[in-house]
């Protein structure tokens, strides 16, 4: 690993905006660098249907159930939100349903002008209801979110009008990521398990070269 290598890894935090052309690469690399391969892996995805602008995670969520990814569980979906009322209990649920959890918490969130359609990806976890000011527990070692509307004024009113197509493109961009991430994960298992002849390896090695 080079110097630039090096740097790029120990960063707690990657930002990118959805259209992006590097936001695919730079997010699946990452998640593959910091998600542990020897635990179950869970999305938390956050939020509620009944506002646009907090709908991002429902979104992410049912875009990944509808992909029907292979190595992650999901939760979270616009038929069974994870929000304030139930949140407790989905992640007492997860505890109890899978040993050592890996959990990516996923939500919407609001920042400055200029950071609207953001991408975030960094270490530590997400902080639902921060926004709003609201007390509820902290979720994953690892976020994502997505930098939905401004903040600073009014933010239930910012959050329930935030434009659907901003929310929706960032949406589609994050699921793609994940199911990538997804996809990569199993083709790396699959190598893991052929196995390799070192006859055939040293024949194909050795071949003569025709004149």
């Amino acid at each position: 690993m080079n110097l630039k290598q090096r740097l790029f890894s120990q960063k707690t935090e990657h930002r990118y905006h959805f259209e992006d052309e590097q936001l695919m690469l730079g997010v699946t690399q990452t998640l593959k660098e910091w998600v542990p391969a020897n635990r179950e892996i869970v999305i938390v995805c956050i939020g509620t249907d009944r506002s646009t602008g907090d709908s991002l995670g429902p979104l992410i969520g049912t875009l990944l159930e509808e992909s029907h990814l292979q190595r992650i569980h999901v939760y979270g979906t616009l038929n069974e939100p994870v929000h304030a009322v139930n949140l407790n209990e989905k992640l007492e649920l997860i505890q109890k349903r899978y040993h050592r959890p890996y959990i990516i918490g996923i939500d919407a969130c609001l920042g400055k002008l200029s950071s609207v359609g953001n991408i975030i990806l960094g270490q530590g976890p997400v902080k639902p209801g921060a926004a709003v000011k609201k007390q509820l527990p902290d979720v994953g070692e690892i976020h994502l979110t997505g930098v939905v509307n401004v903040s600073g004024f009014m933010e239930y009113f910012v959050l329930q009008n935030t434009r659907l197509n901003i929310v929706m493109q960032m949406a589609k961009k994050m699921a793609k990521a994940l199911q990538t991430f997804d996809e990569d994960m199993g083709k790396a298992e699959i190598s893991k398990t052929i196995p390799t002849d070192p006859l055939t390896t040293k024949r194909k090695r050795w071949l003569p070269i025709k004149e």
